[in-house]
């Protein structure tokens, strides 16, 4: 056992000693240790549930004969974090998160580990810190929230964001608003609809690390509980069997992941997430891996924002998560050998009902013959940049327009909020990658605000930053080379004509070489004056296409 370093032989007494004044007894050194590793916080709704979930992990790891540990790590709530400088530190908070988690269990070392994340960027900072770790170890979330109800119908997160800009057009007016605020967010759990830290559950379960129901059991469901429960029996299992993540990590994980990330119409966050957490893995996955892999895969799975009517627990209900990859099996395009941590993929989509063909559609009834999310290069984004095409108009599938250009979503929302912003543009925001923003800020408010005014397909959003798992329409994030490193978004001037073609995956500026070389000879990045973390993450940083990694 790893704790034996910490418990075994006449140098360890001190050790001993220290763990006896936490009432650990001497049966119990004898057992393996556990590590319970927990996001709680009160300022997260998705995560204010999380000690029920620690509590019954624990009964689990001590039914199964282990003995708990558990400690937290900080978590960010993306929602109450857009639209002010509090984005900035969202996804570097992943890193610290990562960091945190390997501090912790190289001090103290221990034998295995129970993971409870749920919000954006706390699930792929523990995958990562589970790749580097290489321990055994079993995930467990606290849960996706029910929608809420609104004048007979179900609403998600994406609708209140949506609201503001119809409030700013004067569609609705201050009671509306109120109603909307009192009535999207009916209690714990991540936001419902299939939003990143919906996308990151799922495709935790997808690598092979959860069990199934990870990403879609309620989060105020009984069964939430017992998954909790028998996430701390498993990992005792898991244990015995030596089976690490390196073990279930592998290339065919990954694909595995990619596809039905694709079949799902998931968060392009998950793009950037995925490609972080195979580096840490050792696993090549690019931009160009998301594109090959993207282009064969049906979209199957509509879910909200993508769609009104239709949520995470609804896909819960006929399946969830080893449903969509049963149908995925059933076309060839899942590897039923990759192991998970409760036996192999083919193990685990046997157990579960076929498609029921409205929620998890067939692949001979798709929405779409390739996947949610699509990779566009051109002379805008040389090394990638990404869209959630699942969600996009076909009447925004291809479109040119006028560039209206902004150095901060905080300028292009003031814009957008005032009616500046006319049919037919092409939102250009800059400076908001991972070095210039810095911290690649999510921006659900500027195409929240679209949609709510009416603008959502008429008008385009391009961005080297991101954007949140509940935006939809023509936003297209990730831009790379960002500006801040001299990406040609960074040369865009006021008027330029840009040609976006999803299905031909293109993204252009119509402007000649000899004149973005011009613009270049006289262009100088903006200097922000940066302090403390930010200051760090932006000087280590890779780019938003490499998964805004810190490897520098």
């Amino acid at each position: 056992m790893r704790s034996d370093l910490i418990k075994k032989g006449p140098a360890r007494a001190p050790h001993r000693a220290l763990m006896s004044a936490l009432g650990v007894t001497r049966e119990e050194m004898k057992r393996p240790f556990v590590a319970v590793v927990n996001s709680k916080n009160d300022y997260v709704p998705g995560h204010i549930n999380l000690d029920k979930i620690a509590d019954a992990v624990k009964a689990g790891i001590r039914n199964a004969g282990g003995v708990p540990f558990e400690f937290n790590t900080i978590a960010v709530c993306d929602g109450i974090a857009m639209n002010h400088d509090g984005m900035h530190y969202s996804l570097p908070s992943r890193e610290i998160i990562a960091d945190s988690i390997e501090i912790m269990l190289m001090a103290h070392p221990l034998d295995a580990i129970v993971f409870i994340p749920n919000c954006d960027k706390v699930v792929p900072g523990m995958l990562i810190a589970a790749a580097r770790l290489n321990l055994p170890c079993v995930f467990v979330s606290g849960g996706p929230m029910m929608p809420g109800k609104l004048h007979g119908g179900r609403i998600g997160l994406s609708n209140i964001f949506e609201a503001v800009g119809a409030h700013a057009a004067g569609k609705i007016d201050d009671t509306e608003l109120c109603n909307y605020e009192n009535h999207v967010c009916p209690g714990c759990g991540s936001c419902s609809g299939m939003y990143t830290a919906n996308s990151m559950n799922c495709i935790t379960e997808a690598l092979g690390l959860a069990l199934p129901g990870n990403g879609t059991i309620p989060a105020t469901d009984a069964a939430r509980i017992r998954l909790a429960k028998t996430a701390g029996e498993t990992v005792m299992q898991v244990y015995e069997k030596g089976l690490t993540p390196s073990k279930i990590l592998t290339k065919s994980a990954f694909a595995n992941a990619i596809r039905t990330d694709m079949a799902i119409g998931a968060s392009t966050n998950t793009v950037l997430h995925l490609t972080a957490i195979a580096h840490a893995a050792g696993v090549e996955v690019s931009l160009s891996t998301f594109d090959e892999l993207g282009r064969d895969t049906p979209q199957i799975c509509k879910l909200n924002p993508a769609t009104p009517d239709m949520y995470i627990t609804d896909l819960n209900d006929v399946g969830g998560i080893s449903a969509v990859m049963k149908e995925l099996y059933k076309g060839g395009l899942i590897d039923g050998k990759a192991q998970t941590v409760c036996g192999t993929v083919k193990d685990k989509i046997e157990r579960v009902p076929d498609a029921d063909g409205h929620i998890i559609r067939t692949i001979s009834n798709a929405y779409r013959k390739d996947g949610g999310i699509a990779v566009l290069y051109g002379n805008l984004a040389g090394d990638g940049s990404v869209v959630k095409q699942g969600a996009v108009s076909e009447k925004m599938m291809v479109h040119s327009g006028p560039a209206r250009v902004f150095d901060s979503e905080d300028d292009a929302s003031e814009a957008i909020l005032s009616g500046k912003i006319k049919p037919g543009d092409v939102v250009v925001i800059r400076y908001e990658g991972p070095r210039g923003g810095p911290g690649m800020r999510e921006m659900l408010q500027p195409t929240a605000s679209l949609e709510g005014m009416g603008l959502g397909e008429t008008v385009a959003l391009i961005t080297d930053g991101r954007f949140s798992g509940a935006s939809k329409g023509a936003s297209i994030g990730h831009v790379s080379p960002e500006a801040a490193s001299g990406g040609n978004i960074a040369l865009v001037e006021e008027g330029d004509i840009i040609d976006i073609n999803i299905p031909e995956r293109s993204l252009e500026l119509r402007v000649s070489e000899d004149e973005l070389a011009k613009r270049r000879s006289t262009w100088k990045c903006p200097e922000k004056k940066l302090t403390g973390y930010l200051k760090r993450y932006a000087s280590l940083v890779s780019s938003g296409a490499d998964g805004a990694v810190m490897d520098k």
